[in-house]
Formats: C-alpha cells, structure tokens, sequence
C-alpha cells in the first residue's frame, strides 16, 4: 500500500477509536479484518484503495472460505470492509463501495437437536428427592411449557407470573421486546409445589438458591445436567435444547408457525423456520418407516 494509503486507513482506524467510541474488542477486530485484505491486495500488487474492484474482494473473500474461514467470519469481515469504504465515501475519497454487492458464502445451518415428547415426559414426570429438586423441575416445566431462552427463565420474578390466569410476562426479552406466555397446567402445579418451599427472601426471583439468591444461569444449566444424568437420560440436555422441544412438538402439532413464532420472541420468522425442517424429518422418519414403498429394494436377476 502507498502512504496515501496507509494514512487513510490510520485516519479511519482514529475516527472508529475518537469519534465512533467501539471498544477496544471490536477496534482490533475492524484493523485484522481489513488487514487480511491488504495482505490479499499486496499479493495482487494492489497499491491503492482506488485500484480494488469488486471481483479482488469476492476473490478475496473466496481465498478465504478455501483456507477454512466460516460463513460467521467472512460476513464479520466484509462487514468491516464495507464499513472502511463507506467511511471513504463520507470522506468524498469515492464514488462507490466495491465491497456493498459481495456476500460471504451461507453457511449450513444445523438443526437443533430435540427430545422427544417421551424423553420429555420421563424427565418431568420423575419423582424429586428434595426440595431443590422440586424446585428444578418447576424450572424445567416452565421452561418447556412457555419455550423461554435461558436468560429469560433466569430473570423471572415472582411478579412475572400469575397462576391464577395461568400466564407469566417476560418483560426483557431479546431486543428488549416483552411478550406474555400461557403456562402449562403441569408447570403451573410444579410452581405451586416449589412456593411452598422457596425461602422467604427479599430476592424478586422466583428461582433461588437454598440461601434464597437468584440461580444464575449457569446454576440452572448444572442443575438441568445433574438431573439428566440422576434419572438415565442417554442424551446431553443443555438449556436451548428444552426451548427447542417446545417449539418443534408445538409446531408439529398445531402447524401454525406464526404462533411459534410469537411463542419464541422471534422477530423474524425465517428464525423460526429452521423448526419446518425438523418437523419435515419427523415426517419423513414416519413415510420411510411405514410406507409400504418407501424403501427400495432392487430385486437381483
């Protein structure tokens, strides 16, 4: 690269730092990202800004998925050459962004894995031994029931939830949004047990320790672990995988994804869509395993 521009970078680098304020995190990703570029323009003998046209960056960027790099990171990093360009075109050092029209290459999406409404039904319906126990499987009733995120199980209150209108409020949810969620009758019994043995605490949650303190999320995924392992369950259950039950049986039985959609807080419903593979496989499952001519045999001569 020239000084020219070097300078331009140094200057854009100082208004990310001085006037945009990102932390330090985000800084040192912007300045690798684009430094991959100008290691790519360099081996083009690319000297200046101006000399790098839209197929050096989709070259670039498809040098990198070859090596390796995931479709996050390659969507992170063209991001930040658009955001350099853009700042150039602030700037009137250009007329267009190169970078605007590239995309980095999808990435594959996999699909969440489930429990199936037996393997759910065994690790509600077992008996509890304490009281810590009861109060987990109210946590994990109400998490199946309502399809929370993790976090949002974590932060309900006592106040968040009326049993009367078999209903709770979460006020927080992602993007800040807030949405209110029928509860199960099964969860609703399950929190009515565990009130009568949470700890009288000043705490507003209705999920604490036994020294009456919130559990925190990663005491709620230990606590969910412990529990699978204590009652046989052969697979590792982690939090989401509770959310994703939920909306999976939800939406194989209602077909409705509109209403999983505003189940889950999901502010787009291409989110949500992932749950119609999962539901398309269980079909299939059920064709390859009944059909009488769904599995092909090819008779020998």
């Amino acid at each position: 690269m020239t000084p020219a521009a070097k300078q331009l970078l140094t200057d854009y680098f100082q208004y990310l730092e001085f006037e945009k304020r990102v932390s330090e995190h985000t800084l040192k990703n912007y300045q690798r990202d684009i430094f991959h570029l100008i290691s790519h323009c360099s081996a083009q003998a690319l000297k200046n800004w101006q000399d790098i046209q839209p197929i050096d960056i989709r070259n670039h960027i498809a040098n990198r998925h070859r090596k390796g790099i995931g479709s996050k990171s390659l969507q992170r990093e063209l991001s930040a050459i658009r955001s350099f360009y853009n700042y150039l075109l602030k700037k009137k050092q250009f007329k267009n962004n190169p970078a605007r029209q590239i995309r980095a290459p999808k990435q594959e999406r996999k699909l969440p894995k489930v429990l199936d409404v037996d393997q759910m039904s065994g690790m509600l319906d077992s008996e509890p031994d304490s009281f810590l126990e009861i109060r987990d499987i109210a946590m994990f009733e109400v998490f199946y029931s309502s399809g929370l995120r993790l976090s949002e199980l974590a932060a309900l209150n006592v106040e968040d939830i009326d049993l009367s209108e078999n209903e709770l409020r979460i006020l927080h949810g992602k993007g800040g949004k807030q949405r209110n969620l029928p509860i199960g009758s099964k969860a609703v019994a399950a929190l009515k047990k565990w009130l009568n043995y949470r700890p009288l605490t000043a705490e507003p949650a209705i999920f604490t320790s036994n020294k009456g303190k919130r559990l925190g999320q990663r005491s709620i995924q230990l606590r969910l672990d412990r529990w699978c392992k204590k009652i046989g369950l052969p697979e590792h259950v982690h939090p989401h995988m509770l959310r994703h039950s939920f909306a999976s049986h939800l939406l194989e039985s209602s077909h409705d994804i509109r209403a999983v959609q505003e189940f889950l807080g999901h502010s787009n419903i291409s989110t949500t869509q992932i749950y119609t593979h999962l539901d398309f496989q269980h079909l299939a499952d059920v064709y390859d395993n009944a059909h009488p001519r769904a599995k092909k045999k090819i008779d020998q001569a």
